[in-house]
């Protein structure tokens, strides 16, 4: 009842669509998968943000010019998705980004964005890493990065007794710099790394590679880690899981946060991952959370944040469901605005350097600043505009960053598989020495 009475005053039921290009707006440029492998997610992400512009207008805008979302489409690839970045830039005009997914994409276009001085907000799990230095335009990564989920993946399974373990890996930056900060961590935490594997995505078969990680040269199974990690991309991993099935189910598979997604379930064979296990970022709150135990490690966590901004999105968008990563973009989308908002408030211009906006970004986002709700954006812009500073608590998580523009939230979901079904475990808290 709670959250009936909260939401009925705090989001819009059926409110109509924005013009298609409002007069004199603030554009933020989105490359989406509208088309291609991945074209599934890419309506979904672009319905976030269009939520979020929705309810940033509906707050008053910017000095009463409104937002709005300029979409170009990546085709899931990217040498056009490439093509399509640089016309939001040089044909669009858009000085603020969100996204894209794809990885080599985002890193593409780093050059560009520093030449140009462009905020980029990077949403996506498998977005490049934050570089310790960045004078020239404006990078913020709000998904925790391959070391903050390496350290988690290693320390769960450490504190679920597995003393030995090895990776399965494909060669792509994001899922060799997951295994790579699995296995350092894992060793740095006194566990005994047994020898990994690469592969190159695409093969039609993986068998070699499924050997050389389960299989002595004789072809008798060697002594077992405690689990094997395995972390590539929906595709790959199918097949694998498929002929590692085939092969007597050798070992114990760890799964890696790309894989927690039905795509992958609907390409495995039913029951084959009963006894795995993976991690994913948290979409809990980090003050929904109490310890449960001693260690601190282990969490209770409400999912109120979440289910929220499920029921917002599902009223806006005829019931359909918020994918995980809709709900940075939104977040993504929220950020630039409460950036230019509270910079305009303090300045007197709009602010249109990426470096600028992004250490306003991170000024607002002091721990020490009031709290600034994605539910209740009207009071959250009239505060800015009258320049107070204000922390953003969003739909994927309450917003801390370093000073480079790295998100530091560490609450990670943990999960299982159940015939052809996820299971959430209990949330898990992976706060490393270091996060980037």
């Amino acid at each position: 009842m709670g959250l009936a009475s909260l939401l009925s005053t705090s989001c819009s039921s059926t409110a109509p669509d924005e013009p298609d290009e409002p007069e004199n707006a603030i554009r933020i440029g989105a490359l989406l998968p509208f088309s291609g492998g991945e074209s599934a997610i890419g309506r979904n992400l672009e319905q976030a943000m269009l939520l979020a512009v929705q309810d940033l207008n509906a707050a008053g805008g910017l000095e009463g010019r409104p937002f709005d979302v300029v979409s170009r489409d990546s085709h899931s690839n990217p040498d056009r998705g490439l093509d399509q970045l640089l016309s939001l830039i040089y044909t669009d005009d858009v000085r603020y980004l969100v996204g894209p997914e794809e990885n080599e994409l985002a890193r593409d276009i780093a050059i560009e964005v520093k030449k140009e001085d462009i905020l980029h907000m990077l949403t996506g799990y498998a977005a490049p890493s934050i570089a310790r230095r960045e004078d020239d335009g404006g990078r913020m990564r709000l998904a925790p990065s391959p070391l903050g989920i390496g350290c988690a993946l290693a320390k769960y399974i450490v504190s679920e007794g597995v003393r030995t373990a090895n990776s399965l890996s494909a060669r792509d930056d994001y899922n060799t710099a997951v295994s790579t900060e699995f296995t350092s961590h894992f060793a740095a935490l006194q566990g005994r790394i047994l020898p990994s594997v690469t592969f190159k995505p695409g093969a039609q078969t993986y068998k070699d590679k499924i050997k050389a990680a389960f299989y002595l040269d004789d072809d008798t199974e060697r002594a077992p880690a405690g689990r094997t990690l395995l972390a590539a991309y929906p595709a790959a991993a199918s097949t694998i899981v498929t002929e590692w099935t085939v092969h007597g189910r050798p070992g114990r598979w760890l799964l890696g946060p790309a894989l927690h997604t039905q795509v992958f379930l609907s390409n495995i064979p039913q029951g084959a991952l009963d006894d795995s296990y993976g991690i994913s970022p948290s979409l809990s709150l980090r003050s929904e959370c109490t310890p449960k135990d001693e260690t601190g490690e282990k969490l209770d966590c409400t999912n109120w944040n979440t289910t929220a901004f499920t029921y917002h999105f599902s009223r806006r968008w005829n019931r359909e469901v918020p994918f995980p990563a809709a709900h940075f973009y939104y977040d993504g989308v929220v950020l630039i605005a409460m950036g230019l908002v509270y910079g305009y408030a303090t300045t007197g211009q709009i602010i249109t350097s990426g470096h600028e906006l992004r250490q306003k970004i991170l000024e607002l986002n002091d721990p020490k600043n009031d709290v600034a709700l994605w539910w209740d954006l009207s009071t959250a812009m009239a505060r800015l505009r009258a320049g107070t500073p204000l922390r953003y608590i969003g739909a994927a998580a309450e917003y801390e960053f370093d000073s480079y523009g790295a998100s530091q939230n560490h609450i990670m979901q943990t999960w299982t598989i159940e015939g052809d079904k996820f299971r959430d475990l209990d949330p898990f808290d992976a706060k490393c020495v270091v996060q980037q």
